[in-house]
């Protein structure tokens, strides 16, 4: 059921803020995926995934945007999407984790 009404900035950010912290708590990637099939649609998972390929392919360099999105199975856009993400948008997720996860990261 949908909520005829729409939700307040209060209540969304309390909403956002308790989904953070339910993703901090998990401590394996079998606790993730568990969490992530009972929270998203397999295609939400797929899109999730499929972005994150991209972005580690757009850092890792060498490749053309066309190759990514062949490798990755995303879509052009997608790929200039994370890209922009990558370069120029403010929050920087995308960096915080590559930087992160570094060389190590998970293939």
């Amino acid at each position: 059921m949908i909520d005829s009404l729409p939700r307040n900035a209060a209540a969304t950010a309390r909403s956002r803020l308790a989904l953070y912290d339910a993703l901090l708590s998990l401590k394996t990637p079998d606790e993730v995926d568990a969490f992530l099939a009972d929270l998203c649609t397999p295609a939400e998972v797929r899109a999730f995934a499929e972005r994150w390929e991209v972005a580690r392919l757009l850092d890792a360099g060498g490749k053309s945007y066309r190759e990514i999105a062949a490798e990755a199975q995303a879509s052009p856009t997608t790929v200039v999407r994370v890209a922009r993400f990558l370069k120029e948008m403010p929050h920087q997720g995308y960096r915080l984790v590559l930087d992160r996860l570094g060389a190590g990261a998970r293939s």
